[in-house]
């Protein structure tokens, strides 16, 4: 290759290297405001079938879209009024109660205990240690002063997420009223001979993860209402917060039931609170409802869902856990899925065209 003017073939790379850095840059500081575009649409795409099925029973789509978002604001609205003051009063109950079980896990009748179950170790010298570390902690003024910086650190991450968690709704409301709008823009911009597969593609990818979406909310209600009833049947501690805990990580694939299971039971283990007999019947409940949720519950919920091989929806939500944390395990399955789509409907058939 015969360079003619090498000053202008160094100047276009340099100038496109500078552009693919800057992109790159751009991408790393709007990345907070991607993963709440990326929540919202999910999220929209969750509520699209709704209103496909209201479309369906003769409903004009304004007010199958008003009723879904009215019904989502009213959802949203039920779960503050209702759900968070227990929630809060629970929480401030069991802070409350903090004092007692440290004193109840420092006793000498549950040292003993612990010796006796765990001869090989010198459970009064670890006690002691640990008790010496906790009067030096509160003792000096400095460390004092940064547990304080840390609860301001924590109550400042609150509000971040409180106010994360309102740009999604109102993102979501957004998409959710212009998905529609928002397809037929992006179907414009593909060509005209290839815009009716592109679309059909594009339909059933969306479809599949509205799909996916209501099936994962659709466990995590299950599991959260029947927690709920369990755990006040059996008087575990805070009932309420325990079974929030249960719907919100159900909804995370994979390793969300039996995330919340174990945090439960460990819960239903602390002195104080809780009893081992309390515990072991939680465990054993969780064991019996993850066996009815992964042959039963799951299969009948995410049939029409998504369909993608068992290792693969290991390997995705993996993968996708570690890139975007909880958002990636969440959309990590669907996008597997529709890669698989695409694979067989679009890669496969071009390549037996060859």
């Amino acid at each position: 290759m015969k360079i003619h003017n090498a000053f202008r073939l160094g100047l276009i790379g340099t100038l496109g290297v500078g552009l693919g850095l800057l992109i790159l840059f751009s991408v790393v500081q709007l990345s907070t405001i991607l993963t709440y575009v990326g929540a919202a649409l999910f999220l929209a795409l969750g509520l699209d079938p709704v209103v496909s099925w209201l479309e369906s029973k003769r409903w004009p789509r304004w007010s199958a879209i008003l009723v879904v978002l009215v019904g989502v604001l009213g959802l949203v609205a039920g779960l503050v009024v209702l759900v968070v003051p227990i929630i809060v009063s629970e929480t401030s109950k069991f802070i409350s109660q903090i004092p007692s079980i440290v004193e109840r896990v420092a006793s000498p009748d549950f040292i003993d205990q612990l010796q006796d179950q765990f001869p090989a170790f010198d459970v009064p010298l670890i006690a002691d240690s640990i008790t010496k570390s906790i009067n030096d902690f509160v003792a000096d003024p400095t460390k004092v002063g940064d547990l304080a910086g840390g609860v301001l650190a924590i109550g400042i991450g609150i509000g971040a997420g409180l106010f994360a968690v309102i740009i999604v709704l109102i993102l979501t409301l957004y998409f959710t009223a212009s998905l529609g709008s928002i397809k037929r823009a992006t179907y414009q911009l593909v060509p005209a001979s290839k815009r009716e597969r592109f679309s059909d593609l594009t339909e059933q990818i969306t479809a599949s993860v509205g799909r996916f979406v209501v099936g994962q909310v659709s466990l995590g209600l299950i599991n959260g209402v029947l927690s709920f009833i369990f755990l006040s049947i059996i008087r575990a501690p805070f009932p309420a917060v325990l079974a929030f805990i249960a719907f919100f990580l159900s909804i995370i694939p994979l390793v969300g039931t039996i995330s919340g299971s174990v945090i439960i039971v460990l819960v239903c283990l602390i002195p104080g609170l809780g009893s081992p007999l309390t515990a072991l019947v939680a465990a054993i409940y969780y064991i019996v409802y993850m066996q009815v949720e992964a042959y039963i519950l799951s299969p009948r919920i995410m049939s029409r869902a998504v369909s993608v091989p068992g290792s693969v929806v290991v390997i995705a939500a993996l993968a996708g856990g570690a890139l975007l944390g909880i958002l990636g395990a969440l959309i990590a399955i669907p996008v597997a899925a529709s890669i698989l789509l695409i694979i067989k409907q679009v890669v496969i058939p071009r390549q037996n065209e060859l």
